[in-house]
C-alpha cells in the first residue's frame, strides 16, 4: 500500500541531503518541503513534533523522526512496512 511520505528539509543540511537520498534509493515517492527560506513553514511542525531541527520525516502524517531515525527503522527490518516498500 502506497504511503504518503513527507520531509522538511533545508538546502544546506546534511543530514537532509542524506534523508532524501535514502528516500531516492528506495524508489519512494515523497514530498519535499524546503524551510530553508521559510521557517514560518516549520513552526506548526516543530510545535507538533517538539523538534525544531530538520529533517523531518512523516509517514501518513505519523513523524518518524529525521535522517538518523529511518537508518536505524532500516536496521531494525521496520523500514519496508513502517515506508510501505514492498520487497
Amino acid at each position: 500500500m502506497k504511503k504518503k511520505i513527507v520531509i522538511y528539509t533545508k538546502n544546506y543540511c546534511p543530514y537532509c541531503k542524506r534523508a532524501v537520498a535514502f528516500l531516492e534509493r528506495n524508489n519512494l515517492e515523497f514530498e519535499n518541503v524546503d524551510v530553508t527560506n521559510d521557517e514560518e513553514l516549520l513552526k506548526p511542525v516543530s510545535k507538533k513534533t517538539g523538534v525544531t531541527t530538520v529533517p523531518q520525516v512523516f509517514v501518513d502524517d505519523e513523524f518518524i523522526g529525521g535522517y538518523d531515525d529511518m537508518v536505524a527503522l532500516k536496521k531494525a527490518g521496520e523500514i519496508n512496512e513502517k515506508f510501505g516498500i514492498e520487497e
